[in-house]
């Protein structure tokens, strides 16, 4: 058996724990550009998304007046909560820097252009989020990306066996 060194890990992947993916987003969109993004949070709703209880799937996010927001990411509610509970599918404030909110403003005015979640996760104890400004796909290009994606795989397989 032949041991091959694992790369190293830099030290922000190191940092970085990853909470919940939107999958879903990669298929049903092409990704331009991805930001890095703080959320507003409430004690409960840290506390629930250590625990794993998040779901992005149909989440997207909108420009209002200035600030971001992220609307349908269901955060269920804390195991061990007591009397202060939060509710599970309101809108989330995104925390950008002033030119990030600028440059989103003028490509979401974009015909089909739109925000949309892609990964939840920790960097050092903060909870963060990945947003792409996305453009969806036609039917045809989701056609063509399982197509490409298969065909992969088959000549991965193929070179494969006949290093065997």
């Amino acid at each position: 058996m032949i041991a091959t060194a694992m790369p190293e890990k830099t030290d922000r992947q190191k940092a970085e724990k990853n909470i919940a993916e939107n999958r879903k987003a990669f298929h049903d969109f092409h990704i331009l550009e991805t930001f890095e993004a703080g959320v507003a949070l409430l004690g409960t709703e840290v506390k629930a998304i250590r625990e794993g209880r998040v779901n992005l799937r149909d989440s997207y996010g909108r420009v209002e007046g200035g600030e971001v927001f992220v609307m349908n990411i269901h955060i269920s509610p804390y195991s061990h909560r007591g009397y202060s509970d939060h509710e599970p599918l309101r809108r989330r404030k995104l925390l950008l820097h002033k030119q990030e909110i600028r440059k989103l403003v003028g490509k979401t005015t974009e015909r089909g252009m739109t925000l949309v979640p892609l990964r939840l996760y920790f960097r050092n104890g903060l909870v963060k989020m990945a947003i792409g400004l996305a453009k969806g796909k036609k039917e045809y290009d989701r056609r063509e990306t399982i197509k490409r994606r298969e065909t992969d795989r088959e000549t991965r397989a193929a070179v494969k066996e006949r290093q065997r």
